[in-house]
């Protein structure tokens, strides 16, 4: 087996670094404002920005990573009792309905940040236009249905589409 580039390992593992990155500023910022409250008493202003901007970053970026590993909260227990074949096909009924509800949550985002975009509002410390920062709401919701298609491809490729609803009945104990 060929090692994989570069360019295949940041694909791959793209929502992992990038929410880690995320939440390391996150976790920064909010270290350097609680230090610097308990020396001074009083706190550092762009950091308390920069770590909310880190946390919308860190939700919207992690989401994908949570489709991606199908580690999403599904109530399946009511399929338990039909053939895997007709659960198969209720399961990509219902991806195929939270890809076309997230596709249209992202096109409405991202007309919100478009607008956003023609008549810019700074933030008040950092100076970024918030445009920017909240680009990521349309991005993660086009990401999540790229990683839940992207899945069902790589499975039918491997012939284990059936895993995804065999896995649900062997955690159940069934």
């Amino acid at each position: 087996m060929d090692k994989p580039s570069l360019a295949r390992k940041l694909y791959d593992n793209f929502e992992e670094v990038f929410s880690v990155a995320c939440v390391g500023t996150m976790v920064a910022c909010l270290t350097l404002q609680v230090g610097v409250r308990w020396i001074t008493g009083s706190g550092v202003a762009w950091s308390e920005e920069l770590s909310r901007f880190a946390f919308l970053w860190t939700v919207f970026s992690a989401a994908p990573l949570v489709a991606k590993h199908c580690a999403h909260v599904r109530i399946t227990a009511q399929f338990l009792l039909l053939p895997l074949t007709y659960r198969l096909a209720i399961r990509i009924f219902t991806d195929s309905l939270w890809i076309a509800c997230n596709l249209a949550i992202a096109w409405w985002c991202w007309e919100v940040v478009r607008g956003g975009l023609a008549y810019p509002e700074l933030s008040p410390t950092l100076g970024i236009v918030r445009g920017y920062v909240e680009l990521v709401i349309p991005l993660g919701f086009v990401l999540m249905s790229w990683r839940i298609a992207e899945n069902y491809v790589i499975r039918w490729r491997r012939g284990t589409l059936l895993d995804l609803v065999r896995e649900e009945s062997e955690m159940l104990g069934n």
